[in-house]
């Protein structure tokens, strides 16, 4: 697979499309199988409602995220088409949710109710395969958010936190770099635990060095290597 489609790897070889969503579907099956569209800034679920659907995203992006005990938000993801979530009410049916989705822009998704995907679980091997390496993958990068939060300054976060969107998120075009749909220096300090000045003070900072540039659209990374140099010097 090239390079910048990272996050749509465990994709291969399987129509998770066609299997959250059939294209036909009789009155009973629709019960189980909702196509529902939400508006930006709309919530998808709550923390405190039941876990009772696993989600697939067909368009739009969708910021998964919780509250910490002062009330700010804390963001775990951003989502993009032919990604899951809600994935943990498999093994925890019946519990309430702890985090939050919402629609950063117009969105539709696929819900699935728990019982059946089970069912589907066991009677497709690579579905069960696609969900252990989505929870697989989910698990590897909180351990290496949790490492960068406790080791690293908050500069050195947020360089590497651009290095690997770029990688995951973005297109080459050239010895150019690019990502569509860049997200707010607020999320970006969100997700990194650091403040909106200081990402803003880091990306201009990289801005001057001719590194990148960026604005609400896309980041446009212009040299990938000088900036893993930059990400490097925090280590």
């Amino acid at each position: 697979m090239a390079e910048g489609n990272q996050a749509l790897w465990f994709l291969d070889n399987i129509d998770v499309l066609g299997i959250f969503c059939p294209q036909k579907l009789n009155s009973a099956e629709m019960e189980r199988h909702v196509h529902k569209r939400y508006k930006r800034g709309e919530y998808i679920y709550l923390p405190e409602e039941m876990a009772d659907r696993v989600f697939f995203l067909t368009e739009g992006r969708v910021k998964i995220g919780s509250y910490a005990d002062n009330g700010k938000e804390v963001t775990k993801a951003i989502l993009g088409p032919g990604e899951v979530f809600g994935e943990l009410s498999i093994i925890t049916e019946g519990r309430k949710r702890h985090d939050f989705a919402q629609a950063m822009e117009d969105t539709t998704v696929c819900a699935v109710t728990v019982p059946v995907m089970r069912s589907l679980l066991r009677d497709r091997s690579a579905l069960n395969l696609f969900m252990l390496r989505v929870m697989g993958s989910r698990v590897l990068e909180m351990e290496h958010r949790l490492e960068s939060l406790m080791f690293k300054d908050s500069r050195t976060r947020i360089v590497e936190f651009l290095v690997n969107t770029t990688l995951t998120k973005g297109q080459r075009v050239g010895y150019e770099w690019v990502v569509r749909k860049f997200i707010t220096h607020q999320e970006i300090a969100n997700m990194t635990a650091t403040s909106r000045q200081t990402v803003t003070t880091v990306l201009n900072d990289l801005r001057n060095k001719d590194l990148l540039t960026f604005d609400r659209r896309r980041l446009l990374v212009r040299d990938m290597e000088k900036l893993r140099e930059e990400a490097a010097k925090g280590e």
